[in-house]
């Protein structure tokens, strides 16, 4: 055995490479989560569903080409341990991961292949130095290298810091949210089929609001949504 895999070695057996679902230990190729868990994982596969539920969500409100999510969220599963890691705890890594992941599935839906670019929810740049990252910035990244397509993360900004949406109704999330989007340069946009990328959808009030600045201010612009997960 070579002296970097004993290292290796003594340095799982201190810090145990875990997988952040069931705990157990994950394997050498394995990364944040064990394959097991991934099979596991409660898929929507309304990437392959035309008038699925996530985009009956934006029916009446914007106009949106397709819109899909990974999974399904419910507060207390497992897979809740994955969002806190990625939103609270700081584990970029996780979100280029869970990127990669969702990625895969678009890869059989033409649709979503078709878009010209990637672009994330944005962070106001105050949360965003608070957090240290946008976790939709991650998505993107890791969606972007399996899907071989350019990503944009300055042009669509958030011009307002808003308050949390955290227990706000319908409504109140729209209120929130109405305006505080803007698009920095959007001839660079023009005549684009965009993928909007955010982490979680709840009532898409957020994703309402960026597609509404997209479609207002360029020209031409055909706009689909992902999201990690969709909550039920």
């Amino acid at each position: 055995m070579k002296l970097k895999d004993i290292f290796n070695h003594f340095i799982d057996l201190l810090y145990p490479n875990l997988c952040l679902v069931c705990d157990e230990n994950l394997l050498q190729h394995e990364k944040q989560v064990c394959l097991l868990c991934i099979n596991n994982f409660p898929k929507t596969n309304y990437h392959l569903q035309k008038n699925n539920l996530v985009e009956k969500r934006f029916w009446g409100k914007v106009k949106i080409e397709r819109a899909s999510s990974f999974l399904f969220f419910q507060k207390g599963s497992d897979f809740q341990k994955l969002i806190h890691e990625l939103k609270y705890r700081g584990n970029q890594e996780v979100g280029v991961e869970m990127g990669k992941m969702s990625a895969v599935e678009l890869l059989n839906s033409e649709e979503f292949m078709s878009v010209d670019l990637i672009v994330p929810v944005p962070l106001h740049f105050k949360k965003k130095a608070k957090r240290g990252y946008n976790q939709s910035d991650l998505l993107v990244k890791g969606m972007a290298e399996i899907m071989s397509k350019p990503y944009d993360l300055r042009n669509l900004y958030r011009k307002t810091e808003s308050t949390t949406q955290t227990r706000k109704s319908v409504y109140e999330r729209y209120e929130n949210t109405r305006g505080i989007f803007g698009v920095r340069s959007p001839e660079k946009f023009n005549g684009k089929h965009i993928l909007l990328v955010d982490d979680v959808l709840t009532t898409g009030s957020t994703l309402e609001a960026c597609a509404q600045a997209l479609a207002e201010e360029c020209e031409d612009v055909k706009i689909s949504v992902f999201t990690l997960a969709v909550a039920i």
